[in-house]
């Protein structure tokens, strides 16, 4: 099976009114020309995404373009204040939000891809979460129980994928790519650099090809440099070279 897609044949893979989850945190470590032309394609629709935070303030950028074409019905993360569109939704009823602490968020993902049955955890307890969530006690102590979270998708951001699917993984681009492929029933991955099958050593593969579906050539890595360079400047923050 070829697993390589370009953008636009991985994008018309995704249904209207499925679910999604999507890697990175503020558009770092995120699949940004598959979310691109995502935003492109406004009859899918309804969806319900999951990720740790909203878009990048300050830009429209990344999940913020699918926001503001309202492709989200529900959205699963820790905060929505990054967004200026999805707290506008939010505040107005307009969209469904799950509120999630973060840590707790991809302990929920790695329960789904794990088949756990749940993940019991004091946080939340005092707060709005305890409402939302069964109470259990284990030795006098209260905890909050959370079930797994499992998607239809996942589009992930890797650096380098062999033809097989064997993406190997830098910096914070490794933080929950794993867990969302196994959570996921279809597997796009997004990286700079496609290589023939080899050229990534087995211990620096981060997601095994047999998780991965599909695999999009992306920008390169000078492309992508460039671009959160600009990103950055244009709402005054520091210039960071990426290594």
């Amino acid at each position: 099976m070829n697993k390589i897609k370009t953008v636009e044949e991985a994008i018309a893979l995704i249904k209207p009114n499925s679910s999604m989850m999507i890697s990175g945190f503020l558009g770092v470590s995120t699949p940004i020309c598959l979310i691109e032309k995502l935003a492109q394609n406004k009859t899918i629709d309804g969806l319900t995404l999951i990720m740790s935070v909203a878009s990048y303030p300050g830009k429209v950028h990344d999940v913020e373009e699918l926001f503001l074409n309202k492709q989200i019905k529900k959205y699963i993360g820790a905060h929505v204040g990054t967004s200026k569109e999805l707290s506008r939704q939010y505040l107005n009823n307009e969209i469904e939000i799950e509120f999630c602490p973060m840590g707790t968020l991809a302990e929920r993902i790695h329960a789904g891809g794990a088949g756990l049955g749940a993940v019991v955890t004091p946080v939340g307890v005092g707060t709005q979460q305890e409402e939302e969530h069964e109470v259990i006690e284990v030795e006098g102590k209260k905890y909050l129980l959370y079930t797994p979270l499992k998607a239809d998708y996942a589009l992930i951001r890797g650096f380098k994928a062999d033809k097989q699917g064997n993406i190997l993984a830098r910096g914070t681009s490794k933080s929950a790519i794993l867990q969302m492929a196994l959570a996921a029933k279809i597997v796009i991955a997004e990286v700079n650099e496609i290589v023939e099958v080899g050229e990534i050593a087995p211990d620096e593969v981060e997601v095994p090809g047999p998780l991965v579906d599909y695999i999009v050539q992306g920008d390169t890595f000078e492309e992508s440099k460039a671009y959160f360079n600009e990103l950055w400047a244009s709402t005054n923050q520091l210039k960071v070279e990426v290594e």
